[in-house]
């Protein structure tokens, strides 16, 4: 037969030893001022070389019989974060190949792996980091909302958490309400918002009378002794509250003590009451107390010659 040229390919566990003896033979070979005192391991040629020839030199040797065992050695890309060659397994996101252990999160730096991750800036983030840098806060509880949103105020909101914020029930039909940069219920905000009537102390909503410096329900704008509305006719004030003239000059005690009627021009005061002039007489005789000269008895006033003749 012809002359054959025989290769003796080597057994795994041969690669296997002549790589760990490479390993130990690249140790040597870096190492500066420090030889190992226990190396029984004989390198023919590396310390006449430069350590990157050598490496290279090693590297190749342990390729070529990598090669002789059926392991391919081809590298499948370039990882983009440590720049070497991958020759097993490989990552491929966001347009790039990476080492699976290469491939981490932007913000906690633990390994993504094949879990779901997001892009942003041409940067992975693993789904948590991802939504407490990036997805809209709740305006109430600080959380990521990943679900259902609600906007108003300016602002982002679960939508369970967007409530008044007195009486802490949910949003209606009705809408809400907003003051000082807080949302408020219909009802709420009305009752601690709005102008209150000066007579039953309710929100004023609608219809409305401005009057002595406060606000009023047309049907509360009434004499708070009689309740008679104010209709063509004149009011009077007493604390701020509104009267008619009748009552006011009751409250003053200003009515003629004998018609019951308002004293608005001369009067005469005695016996601690007013009186028209024309209405302060002898209660005898009826006859008109000139000059306001009297005398009193039982509260009554009475003109001299009656008095004198009534009870003298």
């Amino acid at each position: 037969s012809p002359d054959t040229q025989e290769t003796t390919l080597l057994s795994p566990t041969s690669a296997a030893r002549e790589l760990d003896d490479i390993m130990a033979n690249l140790a040597g070979v870096l190492s500066v001022n420090e030889p190992s005192p226990t190396s029984a391991i004989h390198i023919p040629e590396a310390n006449s070389q430069a350590p990157e020839t050598s490496l290279d030199t090693m590297l190749g040797t342990l390729q070529t019989d990598l090669k002789r065992l059926g392991v391919s050695t081809v590298p499948k890309g370039i990882c983009c974060s440590c720049k070497k060659p991958i020759v097993g397994k490989i990552i491929t996101a966001m347009g790039l190949t990476w080492h699976p252990e290469h491939f981490v999160c932007a913000h906690c730096q633990e390994e993504i792996g094949h879990n779901g991750f997001y892009e942003r800036d041409g940067r992975a983030y693993c789904n948590k980091d991802y939504q407490n840098l990036f997805s809209p806060q709740c305006a109430y509880c600080g959380a990521a909302i990943l679900d259902k949103i609600l906007t108003a105020l300016d602002k982002t909101w679960h939508p369970e958490h967007f409530f008044c914020a007195h009486c802490g029930d949910i949003f209606g039909t009705d809408g809400y309400h907003e003051k000082d940069g807080k949302a408020y219920c219909h009802k709420d905000y009305f009752s601690l918002f709005a102008p209150k009537c000066g007579c039953c102390d309710r929100p004023v909503l609608e219809n409305y009378l401005s009057a002595l410096d406060n606000v009023w329900h047309p049907e509360c704008f009434v004499c708070r002794d009689c309740l008679t509305p104010f209709t063509n006719a004149s009011l009077f004030e007493v604390s701020g509250m509104p009267y008619c003239e009748l009552h006011y000059h009751q409250r003053q005690g200003s009515l003629c003590s004998a018609c019951q009627k308002p004293v608005t021009g001369r009067c005469i005061a005695a016996m601690g009451k007013r009186f028209h002039p024309e209405h302060f007489v002898c209660a005898f005789c009826l006859k008109q107390l000139c000059k306001g000269v009297f005398k009193e008895n039982n509260d009554k006033p009475y003109c001299n010659a009656c008095f004198n003749k009534l009870f003298l």
